[in-house]
């Protein structure tokens, strides 16, 4: 669990930098990409990303603002909306928590998480989804940006063979 804001802010800068990465690589033809026949398109999942961070950190009090909830059809409106969001999070909690407020615990879910548990899943949460939409949009046609290291597309682009 994070000990300060800053730890958080530090992490958040880079993941949220990340997934504003791969939100830009989607094309409003690929929000249609399926997991599966009845399963979440690629736009749906990109959308639950950027509308689960003010319906988790609202939980605590935070107050960011809403989404709606049918996912745009738009794929620039979802990462442009994701961008703007992901700012409001980090100055809000900057602004408004302070330290101490990592350790005020928080109904979420009908348990009792401490602020920086919460924080901690919010980001491992976008993580989790944010590797889910990489494979989708393989299955896409789509270019995937590297996040950790390079893509298979970015090694290439480097002249040198992608590990297996």
């Amino acid at each position: 669990m994070y000990h300060t804001i800053a730890e958080f802010l530090e992490d958040w800068k880079e993941e949220s930098k990340n997934t504003a990465k791969i939100l830009g690589a989607l094309t409003n033809a690929s929000l249609k990409q399926k997991e599966t026949r009845d399963g979440r398109t690629l736009g749906r999942m990109a959308w639950h990303i950027v509308g689960a961070l003010p319906e988790m950190v609202n939980r605590t009090g935070l107050g960011m603002d809403l989404v709606d909830a049918k996912a745009p059809a738009s794929a620039s409106r979802i990462a442009e909306t994701y961008k703007k969001g992901a700012q409001q999070l980090a100055r809000r909690i900057k602004s408004r928590w302070t330290d101490e407020t990592l350790g005020v615990v928080d109904d979420m879910y009908g348990m009792q998480w401490p602020r920086a548990l919460t924080l901690r899943i919010l980001l491992r949460h976008e993580i989790h989804h944010r590797a889910q939409m990489t494979i989708l949009m393989r299955q896409a046609g789509l270019k995937v940006p590297g996040v950790y290291g390079p893509s298979r597309e970015e090694w290439a682009a480097m002249g040198m063979q992608p590990p297996e």
